[in-house]
């Protein structure tokens, strides 16, 4: 994303601004993401939090640190925002039961779908236990559960959970009292408590484990092998595909899913490795026998349990393969760099 600051009504603006706030870019579009569960509507925000930040800059006193500034700015632009706009569910947050593989799939295009983010977007840590706290917190699942909370709710668990902000900094930001504050998060806390969603489940896999499966389901889905991608799953894994608002809960369903509606034959399909919420994803290309090569197909993000493939999310938004940064064909395997678990 580049940040453009040019605007008239700032005559004498400081020249080093944008470099001293360029650093803080990554984590301001996790927050925001975090806040809309959209990467597209996040750096919306962050170049609009950027331009007030610009706009404002005179203002800045040094009360608090320019992070700290920077998140008030784009917490409130967050917050205007939310109320345009509903919130954005996955499809098992839908409240309907598991979906029939025989059924026809429908398209819902009009429902504004939760939205992947890449890695390489929105975890750049030097600790590697820092990197691991960055990562659950932006997890497909808390992310959608976000979704269920009120957007000031949401805005105060964020600041005292995610970002560690005191209460007495939470009600400053938001214009209001300590105590609305704590009510604000205590009934936060216990609605994602009350959610019934298919919570993703821990990682406890070596990296080397990980990749093993990783490998594995990649090459059962190249060759569409139904049962060996079957034999990776959890008894109850969930597999969903928005816009679609069907989901299959159980290895038995998604088979049906596979043989039934999934398109494409043995060796139609290339594979490729990437990171959305923290977690590995694939990057599906499938043959176009009209142009000749690989097209990208969607893009699927994984959850891998110690007993197999837990959760899949299949994005078909081919926004996001820019968005990721991915290829427009898939590479050859020399091409191929080694995957970062």
């Amino acid at each position: 994303m580049t940040i453009q600051l040019e605007d008239p009504a700032c005559d004498h603006p400081e020249p080093d601004l944008l470099s001293r706030i360029e650093p803080y870019r990554r984590e301001l579009l996790a927050h925001c993401y975090r806040m809309l569960g959209s990467v597209h509507d996040a750096e919306d925000i962050v170049q609009e939090t950027y331009l007030r930040a610009w706009r404002a800059q005179d203002g800045f006193e040094g009360r608090s640190s320019l992070r700290t500034w920077l998140y008030r700015i784009a917490t409130r632009v967050c917050l205007t925002a939310l109320e345009q706009r509903n919130r954005r569910p996955l499809p098992v947050g839908l409240d309907n039961r598991p979906a029939d593989p025989a059924e026809t799939l429908i398209s819902s295009p009009e429902v504004p779908w939760l939205e992947p983010i890449p890695d390489a977007a929105s975890v750049e840590y030097a600790d590697p236990a820092a990197i691991v706290g960055a990562r659950a917190d932006i997890r497909l699942a808390f992310v959608a559960a976000l979704q269920f909370l009120p957007p000031r709710q949401r805005a105060v668990l964020l600041l005292r959970d995610v970002l560690c902000w005191r209460a007495a900094e939470a009600a400053d930001l938001l214009e209001c009292t300590v105590a609305a504050v704590n009510s604000s998060l205590q009934r936060a806390r216990a609605r994602l408590a009350a959610l019934d969603l298919h919570a993703e489940a821990e990682l406890v896999l070596s990296d080397e484990d990980q990749r093993a499966v990783l490998d594995r389901y990649i090459a059962a889905f190249e060759a569409k092998d139904v049962p060996a991608i079957v034999d990776l799953l959890t008894a109850e894994v969930v597999w969903e595909m928005p816009p679609f608002a069907a989901w299959y809960r159980g290895p038995e369903d998604v088979a049906r899913h596979l043989s039934l509606r999934c398109p494409g034959g043995p060796g139609e399909f290339r594979l490729l490795l990437t990171r959305a919420n923290g977690s590995p994803s694939v990057a599906l290309y499938r043959w176009d026998p009209a142009v000749g090569r690989h097209r990208p197909f969607a893009l699927q993000a994984l959850t891998i349990a110690a007993t197999g493939i837990d959760h899949v999310v299949t994005f078909f938004d081919l926004r996001l393969f820019d968005v990721f940064g991915l290829p427009a064909e898939p590479p050859t395997s020399a091409e191929t760099e080694p995957y970062p678990v």
